[in-house]
Parts: structure tokens; C-alpha cells; sequence
């Protein structure tokens, strides 16, 4: 039991910057969730809602916020979308990291997401980046792909 005083810890370990919404449609949040002219306070309880829900329909509402203008937001998307685990992310995070004129918070965010997911055939794409010239993609790949070997060694 939360006091108020205390940060809540989410199901998936961490704190998150804005507690879940209440709402439990997934279409319903999607729309939040792109809504620019919404606070960002709200748009985050709409990702932090739809990570809780899950699944595919979850995942896809999830990935049509990286149309977003911010960058802030689409680094919270592409951080929740690895912490779900789930594969069916993987080609929007893809393109976030392939994407040149992405926010480099953006970028190294979907490495990592990529790495946490677990999934060798992100191999070959994080190993194209990692000597990029932000040094922070270059490092977040880096740990992506041992993150990635990680995963290999315990499921052997």
C-alpha cells in the first residue's frame, strides 16, 4: 500500500514519470496517446496504460506514437515498448534507429529497447550502428548486443 510519499514501482520494475490511466480501450488510449494537442502528462498515462494492457493491439497503438513531434515521448515509447518484451515492436524500433534525423535520446533508446527484447535478429542492425557518430547510439547498441548474447547464454 502507497502512501503517497513512496513512487509507486510498476509490474515491469520501475518508477514511471506518470502513474497508468484508468482506461482499458485500446483505441481509446491510441487516441490520447496522439493527440498533440493534449498535455503530456496525459499522453504518458496513455503509454504507460497500453504497456500494462499488452499485446498486439497494445504494441501497434504504441508504435503509431513515433509519429509524434516529441521527442520526449517518442524515447518513453520506444523505453516501454522494451520493456514489453515484444518482438511484433521490433520493425518500428528498426526505424527509429535506422532514422538519421531521429532525436539521438530516440535512437539510443530503440537500441536498447531492441536489446531487451531479445531477439537475434536484431543482431545485424545493432551491429550496423555500432560505430556511429553519436557516440550514444555507438554505446547503446554496444549494450544492446550483450544484452542480446546475455539472452542466447541463459536460454542455452
Amino acid at each position: 500500500m502507497n502512501d503517497g510519499n513512496i513512487p509507486e514501482v510498476s509490474e515491469f520494475g520501475s518508477v514511471d514519470p506518470a502513474p497508468p490511466s484508468n482506461e482499458k480501450d485500446v483505441e481509446t488510449l491510441k487516441q490520447v496517446l496522439n493527440d498533440e494537442t493534449e498535455r503530456m502528462f496525459v499522453r504518458m498515462r496513455a503509454v504507460f496504460a497500453l504497456r500494462n494492457i499488452g499485446g498486439k493491439e497494445a504494441v501497434e497503438a504504441l508504435c503509431s506514437g513515433f509519429s509524434s513531434a516529441s521527442a520526449l515521448l517518442r524515447h518513453e515509447l520506444a523505453y516501454v515498448l522494451g520493456q514489453m518484451q515484444d518482438s511484433r515492436a521490433l520493425p518500428a524500433l528498426n526505424r527509429r534507429l535506422e532514422d538519421l534525423d531521429e532525436h539521438v535520446m530516440v535512437r539510443h533508446e530503440a537500441a536498447e529497447a531492441m536489446g531487451a527484447i531479445g531477439n537475434r535478429n536484431s543482431r545485424e542492425i545493432l551491429n550496423r550502428f555500432l560505430n556511429d557518430p553519436s557516440v550514444e547510439v555507438a554505446e547503446s547498441c554496444e549494450v544492446a548486443l550483450d544484452l542480446l548474447n546475455h539472452h542466447q547464454t541463459i536460454n542455452e
